[in-house]
């Protein structure tokens, strides 16, 4: 089939190379003429594990192209998704403005029936602002053509997303139209194979199922961290009572690893914009309220730790960071926990050596040339001559280090863990303090 993609973030390029990889001819369109270049070039804008290769062999292939020519990505196909940015507005609400933007190219320049594919994380009701733009062009046009809007709401895991895609647990399919659902059958088809993963509903349902998935996977990591914060001044081991409760299956052991709180481009901007959604029919969303709440404080529960240590005194102090990224497997910031911690300290008059495996150049991009930050090139020299270690990012290569070193590189023998990466027990053997998350007593020890 000819497909064609309307954004190339992590959606939509994940989505256009994976479709392509299985035999359909996509053609991803995006208005920045740089991005589009370097795709060209064979350049990857974001690091998803596996990405490169798929994309590289299926241009060479012709299935997978890119233009920056609403006008040309709009004729390739009768079928369009739009899988563009939706930011959070001002009141945290989602901003719809680049969604809208693509269904009004799509109705000024289609000219037979034509699918529209609501790829993007949108709120409820966005099918029917779609529906209106694209219908408003037709207008203007003196055009009567026929279109069905379908809500086709992604689940990709950053860092896995690829292997999401190409084994999903479910395809979920909102529409109204039997056409639309056929063609969308049609698709995806190459993933069904085994067996059929498609679930259809209606568009409003399928919308807000993809918020009430992120809302409740946020919602666990939250209540984790309260119990996490609980167990600290009750003097019990949140790893012990992790395990305890996630040997319920009605539980599991998904999302209940507490830490220094969730990121990334998903959880806080649909946690947000679900609550707003409630604000705007006049129901107040507590409980997503509260998830929002407790993830925010969270944030800044290393910086407090670091801070109790010192006895509030920060300044001229260095701390060596590991990890920047919200998540490992991506140089994805935005949201990410290091960020707060990091201005927490800077505001404080403290700087930061830090190290990532992939999040050094965006982590540049963000903060410039600020004098408080090095970035480092490898993790023993970001705790070389520092003050004490914290660690943001659940990278591998940071699970197994050589604490003899860490004891002899930092001048003050003590490691702030933000996601329980080690047992107590190992890193006092190495007379290293351990203040983690959710780890019993001891944990607000000064100097």
């Amino acid at each position: 089939m000819n497909i064609t993609i309307f954004g190339t973030g992590y959606v939509g390029l994940v989505t256009g190379a994976c479709l392509a990889d299985v035999g359909h001819n996509v053609l991803c369109m995006d208005v920045d003429q740089a991005k589009i270049a370097k795709l060209e070039n064979g350049q990857i804008p974001i690091f998803e594990p596996g990405l490169e290769n798929i994309v590289r062999h299926t241009v060479e292939a012709g299935r997978l192209s890119f233009t920056t020519d609403a006008e040309k990505a709009v004729k390739h196909s009768s079928l369009q998704f739009i899988a563009v940015g939706t930011p959070p507005d001002e009141d945290g609400s989602a901003d719809l403005q680049y969604v809208t933007a693509v269904a009004r190219s799509i109705g000024q320049y289609m000219d037979d029936y034509t699918v529209v594919v609501d790829k993007s994380t949108v709120p409820v009701g966005t099918a029917d602002k779609v529906k209106a733009a694209v219908r408003a062009q037709l207008d203007n046009r003196g055009l009567e053509l026929e279109f069905d809007v379908v809500s086709n709401p992604e689940f990709l895991k950053e860092g896995a997303a690829i292997n999401d895609f190409m084994k999903p647990d479910r395809i979920i399919i909102g529409c109204d139209s039997d056409r639309a659902a056929d063609m969308l059958r049609e698709v995806y088809y190459p993933f069904n194979r085994n067996h059929d993963r498609m679930v259809y509903m209606d568009i409003r349902s399928a919308e807000l199922t993809k918020y009430a998935a992120n809302a409740l996977l946020a919602t666990k990591i939250s209540f984790m961290n309260e119990i996490a914060n609980l167990a600290e001044r009750l003097g019990a081991d949140i790893e012990a009572v992790r395990r305890g409760i996630g040997s319920d299956p009605r539980i599991g052991y998904h999302f209940i690893y507490p830490g220094c709180g969730y990121g990334g481009s998903c959880f806080p901007k649909d946690v947000q914009a679900l609550a707003r959604t409630a604000d705007g029919i006049g129901y107040e969303a507590k409980l997503l309220n509260a998830v929002e709440s407790v993830n925010y404080a969270q944030k800044h529960v290393l910086f407090d730790k670091i801070s109790h240590y010192f006895r509030g005194d920060l300044k001229g102090k260095v701390v060596g960071l590991w990890g920047l990224a919200f998540k490992p497997n991506t140089d994805d910031m935005r949201e990410a926990s290091a960020r707060t911690l990091m201005e927490d300290l800077w505001k404080a008059g403290a700087t930061v050596q830090a190290f990532d495996p992939e999040a050094m150049e965006e982590t540049q991009r963000i903060y410039g040339d600020e004098a408080r930050l090095t970035l480092c090139g490898t993790k023993e020299q970001a705790i070389k001559g520092a003050d004490v270690l914290a660690i943001c990012t659940e990278w591998k290569e940071f699970r197994s280090p050589d604490f003899k070193a860490i004891a002899e590189n930092i001048k003050h023998p003590v490691v702030f863990d933000g996601r329980n990466l080690y047992e107590p027990e190992m890193l006092e053997r190495h007379g290293l303090m351990y203040y983690a998350i959710g780890r019993g007593r001891n944990q607000f020890h000064s100097e």
